[in-house]
């Protein structure tokens, strides 16, 4: 009898998926917010030359805004991102699903990056409002001593009096562009976890917690693996997204009307460079938010099964 046969791997449910993509997404945000302004500053073109490095960006936001100029926004993600988490896991595993049938079968890379990619294009129809709300957030620069800065209730009144729903989904084809690195991001997790140094057992793959199968070192790297995975792919993506999202598509002699004339004006003024903007600060974040997402996630999933 095969080894697939002898171990059938407990099978994960859509609610275990999605109460556990969730609690890991709340743990991602509150660790990775301060290096996300950072990456949102250094995209935007209005003030991208304020700072010269990470470390600096870090020193002058919290110099100039203290703290809380590093979480400004956060509301919205925090309200938005843990549940989008889940249905990203959630959605993912579907995916992954309708592809195999109801075989207990190990799926290939190529069926993990298919399904991975597939919920980030679905993701995006949320992703998009809650970031245009983040980066509204984000771009506004003040010292310790303004006024305080705008609530996520004024800015999505604002949005809506001047642009209407329609406003709300501004950048949703660069934003679904970037998203399709959920394809890297799960297929890298997978594949570390697969090559770790350890015998290797393909019912380990299959389903249930990974934590029955892999040591803490084996899921941390894997995590950080797939964080920087899925953002080396999509990058440019994320800065044509941004720069569209900090301006108005009516704006008079806007070059960021749409996403093509993002890329073009972009390029012509600050060359190939610019659509890798903010990686460092991006790359930096990524790792330790994803050891703590997959680590959290497998944690609930093996406290629940």
């Amino acid at each position: 009898m095969s080894e697939v046969t002898e171990a059938r791997p407990r099978e994960i449910s859509p609610a275990l998926d999605f109460l556990a993509g969730t609690v890991a997404g709340m743990a991602a945000v509150v660790v990775g917010y301060p290096f996300d302004t950072v990456k949102v500053r250094f995209q935007n073109p209005q003030i991208a030359s304020k700072y010269r490095s990470t470390a600096h960006a870090v020193f002058t936001i919290v110099r100039e805004e203290r703290i809380r100029g590093l979480y400004r926004g956060m509301i919205a993600p925090l309200a938005g991102a843990p549940p989008l988490n889940g249905l990203v896991f959630s959605t993912y595993r579907s995916l992954l699903q309708a592809q195999l049938g109801d075989e207990p079968t190990t799926p290939t890379l190529t069926q993990i990056n298919l399904a991975g990619a597939g919920s980030g294009v679905l993701s995006s129809l949320i992703t998009t409002p809650a970031e245009l709300i983040k980066i509204h957030q984000q771009s506004l620069v003040r010292t310790a001593h303004s006024p305080a800065a705008l609530r996520d209730r004024d800015v999505v009144l604002h949005i809506w009096r001047h642009h209407g729903l329609r406003g709300f989904y501004r950048g949703i084809g660069a934003t679904a562009l970037r998203d399709v690195g959920y394809g890297a991001y799960f297929a890298a997790y997978e594949a570390t976890l697969r090559y770790w140094p350890r015998p290797y057992s393909a019912s380990a793959d299959a389903g249930g917690s990974k934590l029955e199968n892999h040591s803490l070192a084996a899921l941390l790297t894997a995590g950080g693996t797939a964080g920087v995975a899925g953002w080396i792919v999509t990058f440019p993506f994320d800065v044509v997204k941004t720069r569209m999202q900090t301006t108005a598509a009516g704006a008079p002699n806007n070059p960021y009307r749409t996403m093509w004339s993002t890329i073009v004006a972009s390029y012509r003024a600050e060359g190939l460079g610019v659509f890798f903007r903010g990686l460092a600060p991006t790359l930096i974040r990524a790792i330790p938010v994803n050891m703590v997402t997959f680590t959290t996630y497998e944690a609930v999933v093996h406290l629940c099964t």
